[in-house]
């Protein structure tokens, strides 16, 4: 029976947090209301007190839902929210402006129904806003009171750290967590991200652990299930696409089956086991789903375990390229 025996300071916050996030992008789309709290009770059953969500997901309905199920446990909890992506046809409904954050986080914490948004992402780098315009903005809030701590989803590294040198340099209110995508095929966030996180003493709450499904065994270079993201979602059908990867979900999947795990919750035992990550986020559709993320909370992933999953997929370069420097073939080292 998984259950949650040890909880994570979130960054520098003091905030504990279960090592399993539950992400709610489901709900009020493929998981209806009914299957929505069954699954937020299991969640609370086992211990997870880390909830994620987005004001895109589902149009707003995933916050609704969301809302109305912390509601009786709303100081036991710590949920998210994002800004950044369209919520309307209006063309300032998007972005990071003050203009649409002020009016974002309104929309939320009505749909949420709470005073405060526990965790706030930029969900986006923002290109066409001044980063200190967005800042400032989120400063506001974090003073108000709505939003507690600030965090940064699909940012670059140095995205990242220009945010947080302008935070100290102004006193600003600064991001303590990030959101990066981080799974087996998809390993960018270890070449600079999360070393930067380690440095910078952030929290690290990957998404996608499972690549879109690309990592339950359900998946191979001629292998597809009849329904799932990856077989009727275009966006996930070309994140994750090249064939490199089905093969990568092959080999992963029958590395599971010799050593006698279920491969779903290997692969988000293998992102949690990451020493930057503080909690990876599981999604379901619906309960039966969902116990096997839940699993990951019993795999004892040794070390050398996670080395094998590792060499499983190709090891990205490290940020200068230099790729001789992790061999003999060098200079030397300090």
């Amino acid at each position: 029976m998984p259950e949650v025996t040890r909880y994570r300071y979130l960054g520098t916050t003091g905030v504990k947090v279960s090592p399993l996030c539950f992400g709610t992008m489901s709900f009020g789309g493929v998981a209806d209301e009914a299957t929505s709290a069954a699954m937020f009770r299991r969640c609370r059953e086992v211990g997870i007190n880390f909830f994620d969500c987005a004001n895109v997901y589902e149009d707003g309905r995933s916050e609704e839902i969301l809302g109305r199920l912390i509601r009786d446990c709303r100081d036991e909890v710590v949920v998210t929210s994002k800004v950044y992506f369209p919520t309307a046809d209006d063309p300032n409904a998007r972005g990071a402006s003050r203009y649409h954050i002020v009016r974002a986080v309104e929309a939320s914490l009505r749909r949420l129904g709470t005073d405060y948004i526990d965790l706030y992402f930029v969900h986006r780098f923002d290109e066409k806003t001044a980063l200190e315009e967005t800042l400032c903005a989120l400063d506001d809030l974090v003073r108000q009171g709505k939003v507690l701590y600030l965090g940064a989803s699909n940012f670059a590294a140095w995205q990242v750290m220009k945010a947080l040198g302008i935070s100290r340099r102004e006193g600003l209110a600064s991001f303590h967590v990030i959101q990066p995508m981080y799974n087996l095929v998809k390993r960018q966030a270890e070449v600079e991200l999360l070393p930067m996180a380690r440095s910078e003493r952030l929290g690290v709450t990957p998404y996608s652990p499972l690549g879109g499904g690309l990592l339950t065994g359900k998946y191979g270079v001629d292998k597809r299930p009849e329904t799932g993201r990856l077989t009727s979602n275009k966006m996930y059908q070309t994140r994750y696409g090249d064939r490199q990867n089905y093969e990568v979900a092959e080999r992963f999947a029958a590395f599971a089956r010799e050593r006698g795990f279920d491969p779903v919750p290997l692969a988000v035992a293998w992102v949690a086991s990451h020493p930057a990550v503080t909690a990876p986020i599981i999604g379901a559709r619906n309960v039966e789903q969902l116990e096997g993320s839940l699993a990951a909370l019993d795999v004892a992933m040794t070390p050398e375990l996670r080395e094998e999953i590792g060499a499983l997929s190709p090891t990205p370069p490290p940020a200068t390229d230099r790729s001789e420097e992790r061999t003999e073939h060098t200079y030397g080292q300090r």
